[in-house]
């Protein structure tokens, strides 16, 4: 089932603080790390809806979040 908008919203808003908080880091450093946080703590729908998003435009999406993406299962 997809995310409703707010739904969406709040999944954008928690991959770009988790990005945010990796942002220190090289960037291909920072995909690995977010990619891993995603698999590792994020439910498979979550997941699932924030790729949807993504391969639909993700706007709003951080950078290095997009960059994470094809890391993530």
């Amino acid at each position: 089932m997809a995310a409703t908008s707010a739904g969406m919203h709040a999944l954008v808003r928690m991959a770009n603080q988790i990005a945010t908080n990796v942002s220190h880091q090289s960037p291909d450093a920072a995909a690995t790390e977010i990619a891993g946080h995603l698999n590792s703590f994020w439910a498979p729908s979550m997941r699932a809806d924030l790729l949807e998003f993504a391969a639909s435009g993700g706007a709003g999406l951080d950078d290095l979040v997009v960059a994470a993406l094809p890391q993530v299962r």
